[in-house]
């Protein structure tokens, strides 16, 4: 892919990142403890990621999300050195693993389901404990265990999607733990510009960890395999990235 075309790519995606994200986060932050938005923007840099390359789906969201950070608190240091790499890391994830997998192994099924368990055990912990409210811990509750059974399922009945899946799941996870710990410990050292929390205690960077991966990973899954293949079927096959390049990038 020449130079050129991939710094286009990169800006259209940091442009429809930013621009679709500020757009539809409704003015939704994470309960209680603030800062965190609700982001269905995330299929965004993820389709770029997985069409065309890891690296212009991470750099892409790196640029797009510093942007809408911007726009919402305008806190430069937090942005890059808790929002900026966690999208980085994600989307760049995301891409490397969808295009490195080449078929579904046993292997994947199983550790694509099984890994479903640390948001399911993590929701369980935070309604059983009572540490948010009870309406919200639920529903962290009923969407885990939603996500886990439509995973099951789909390893049984429809495993085309799954490596997309099963790659969206570990960098959403990746990129979720990095808000959540990053997030915990900036607020160690300085006020949060949402919500004005400081000194967070240690189960605030569970929440903030299960709020992004839990308020993301249905987009992940129910939008962005249907979404990739439609693209990947009319797009020039110039711009289509090639295995062996992204396993390269």
């Amino acid at each position: 892919m020449r130079r050129s075309v991939e710094i286009s790519l990169t800006a259209l995606n940091a442009a429809l990142y930013a621009g679709f994200g500020y757009l539809t986060y409704l003015g939704l932050f994470t309960p209680v403890f603030g800062t965190v938005r609700f982001w269905p923007a995330v299929v965004i840099p993820a389709a770029f990621s997985i069409l065309f390359s890891p690296r212009i789906g991470g750099v892409g969201a790196a640029i797009g999300i510093f942007i809408s950070d911007m726009l919402v608190h305008g806190n430069p240091i937090l942005s890059l050195s808790v929002g900026v790499p966690s999208n980085f890391l994600a989307f760049y994830l995301i891409g490397y693993l969808a295009n490195k997998w080449k078929t579904v192994t046993t292997a994947h099924i199983l550790s694509s389901i099984f890994i479903q368990f640390i948001p399911v055990i993590g929701s369980l912990a935070i309604y059983f404990g009572a540490i948010l409210d009870e309406t919200v811990a639920l529903v962290f509750l009923v969407v885990s265990i939603l996500v886990f059974a439509f995973t099951l399922i789909l390893s049984v009945v429809q495993r085309k999607f799954l490596i997309i899946l099963h790659a969206s799941t570990i960098g959403l996870l990746v990129g979720s733990g990095i808000i959540g710990l990053g997030l915990w410990a900036y607020s160690q050292f300085a006020v949060l510009p949402i919500g004005g929390t400081q000194n967070a205690p240690l189960i605030a960077a569970a929440i903030w960890f299960l709020w992004t991966y839990l308020t993301e990973i249905p987009f992940l899954y129910f939008i962005l395999p249907p979404l990739v293949h439609a693209i990947n079927r009319a797009i020039p096959a110039e711009l289509r990235i090639h295995r062996k390049e992204g396993e390269k990038s």
